[in-house]
């Protein structure tokens, strides 16, 4: 990749995100949860999805998850990711609630299984960014 090649995996960091990535820099996972309905949520937004209130606060989630689905990613010819073949995108469940979208590491795909645990873990993708990955417990 050079230097002026565009970076595909660097998030938009918002006023309303800012929290998120400043705690996962820190080697902390952060979750959303309503005040007004107590439900959890992710990705980072400054309102409820469930119920649309905006008295949301962040929380340190437990890092905790169970796999829900993945797929091995043999193709990608975006940079970085060409780099990173093959990896496992992935969906988990946190253990508070949220379902999201992230990538497994530091395991073979060939020993995932579905309702398997998984723990947090960061990956630093750039000087400013830090982004939370799982892996198996």
């Amino acid at each position: 990749m050079t230097a002026s090649s565009p970076r595909f995996d660097l998030p938009t960091i918002e006023d309303e995100s800012r929290p998120f990535w400043e705690a996962a820099k820190e080697g902390r996972f952060l979750i959303a949860r309503c005040q007004d309905c107590g439900r959890a949520h992710h990705y980072p937004r400054p309102f409820c999805p469930h119920c649309w209130s905006e008295k949301v606060v962040w929380e340190d989630a437990s890092g905790r998850a169970t796999l829900y689905t993945y797929s091995t990613v043999f193709v990608n010819d975006l940079p970085p990711f060409k780099e990173r073949l093959p990896y496992v995108a992935a969906v988990v469940d946190l253990a508070e609630g949220p379902r999201v979208m992230t990538n497994l590491v530091d395991c073979e795909a060939s020993e995932l299984r579905i309702g398997q645990e998984l723990e947090v873990s960061f990956r630093q993708i750039s000087e400013d960014v830090t982004v939370p990955v799982f892996r198996p417990v």
